[in-house]
Formats: structure tokens, sequence, C-alpha cells
């Protein structure tokens, strides 16, 4: 009877830890130039969403020695953030074609790219 109690506290344990998840947001970038200058404005944009997150493909006019460490994410509320550097007057500028990974919780129903903002809505 003893082990039966122990092995239920035991497993209910291991359940009330699992399911304590603090809210966070993780990233994965993955960028290539696909040319120089930035004349034009870049508008492709596209979403695939999957059991481990969501990845967005899009073209961002950024700095020609772009690299991971000059975007961040971030939580606000429901709206996952993230922010580029911005290309200095000085700075050549390239287009680059971005791969974006985003894992979050909770849940999040916004994305801020800069000063873009997209509704992110399940497909029925």
């Amino acid at each position: 009877m003893y082990r039966i109690i122990f092995l239920s506290l035991a497993i209910g344990s291991i359940i009330f830890v699992a399911c304590d998840r603090k809210p966070f947001v993780e990233h994965k970038l993955k960028f290539e130039k696909v040319s120089d200058g930035c004349n034009i404005n870049p508008q492709s944009f596209k979403m695939t969403s999957n059991f481990g997150g969501e990845r967005y493909e899009f073209d961002r006019c950024l700095p020609t020695g772009f690299s991971k460490e000059q975007m961040t994410t971030s939580r606000r509320g429901d709206t996952v953030v993230v922010s580029f550097q911005k290309p200095t007057a000085s700075e050549s500028k390239a287009i680059f074609n971005v791969t974006l990974d985003i894992d979050s919780y909770p849940k999040y129903h916004f994305l801020t790219i800069d000063n873009d903002t997209y509704a992110i809505v399940a497909a029925n």
C-alpha cells in the first residue's frame, strides 16, 4: 500500500515539475546575402508552422557585414519582437534572405519585425 502511495506521489511530482514552464523565447537565425545595395524594397514573407515553433523566411536590407549578434528577440505580452541592427548612413548595405526559427512559450499571437507587425493565426 505504501509503495502505491509513494509511486503515485513521485509520478505526480514529476508531472507537476514538468508542467511548471516559465515564459521564454528562443530563436535560430540563418541568413544569406542575395545582392549588394538596397535599391529594391524586399516584399517576400513566408511562415511555416510545426510542432517545434514557427519558421519565417523573408528578405531584409541589412549592413553588408551583418552577423547573428546584430539581431535580438524578446517577448512583450503576446507579441514576439524581433529587432535588427539598422545600417548607419556610412555603412554599405545588402539584401539578405533571412530564415528565422522561433520557439516561444506561451503561445504568441503577433510578431513584430522592426516596425512591421504581423498577426499569427492558425490556418483552418
